[in-house]
């Protein structure tokens, strides 16, 4: 289902732990990093559709997490022609998404990657909320910026961190260092920024 501009409506999740800390999966067999998405069907809602691809691709129901915000606007990317299968090359340009910013209420426990025949992630960790761009797919880098900004005023609040912030201080060790912005953001241990044909998305993802 494409829109007049060849772009196909999806959702994107970002899942905060109770550290404000962010799932971060690995897609399958490949080398790449991302948060959860997936297609909007047709006569589905944004939110119907987030609550789908939570639980086909992260294993979690609706009572499991709380939803805290979305992006008012669509986002949008374009994906290269090689990314693109060849009968889809003319018509389909990329993705517009509303992203969804949620808090898990349930336990890590509850995470199952295999709660479907095709699974997306083969491995997932927590991850500072200012994830490392470089380890995203390179057309994905935009939307992922404007989606973490525009959601981080949502986040709930840490007292440790704020406290420092309020004061001008520096945190006095390293355990209570604020998020840093995502063009400050250190490479996160044991990520690869490879790209990968199949980190990107099709008309079927």
């Amino acid at each position: 289902m494409l829109d007049r501009e060849g772009f196909r409506p999806n959702v994107g999740i970002i899942l905060l732990n109770h550290k404000n800390e962010v799932f971060w999966g690995k897609r399958i067999r490949t080398h790449s990093w991302q948060f959860p998405q997936g297609g909007i069907k047709h006569g589905e809602t944004p939110e119907q559709a987030m609550f789908r691809e939570l639980h086909e691709e992260v294993g979690l129901h609706a009572d499991q997490v709380r939803i805290l915000a979305r992006t008012r606007d669509w986002l949008r990317y374009e994906v290269p022609d090689h990314f693109v299968r060849r009968d889809a090359r003319g018509h389909y340009r990329g993705q517009k998404q509303i992203w969804f910013l949620l808090q898990l209420v349930g336990r890590d426990s509850d995470m199952n990657l295999r709660a479907t025949d095709h699974p997306e992630f083969d491995a997932w960790r927590w991850n500072d909320y200012w994830v490392p761009l470089e380890s995203v797919i390179e057309f994905k880098r935009g939307v992922y910026q404007m989606a973490l900004s525009e959601l981080a005023r949502y986040l709930p609040r840490q007292n440790h961190h704020n406290r420092y912030l309020r004061a001008g201080m520096r945190p006095a060790n390293k355990g209570d260092r604020p998020h840093q912005r995502p063009n400050g953001a250190p490479a996160a241990e044991g990520l690869n920024a490879e790209p990968h044909p199949s980190a990107a998305d099709s008309a079927d993802s």
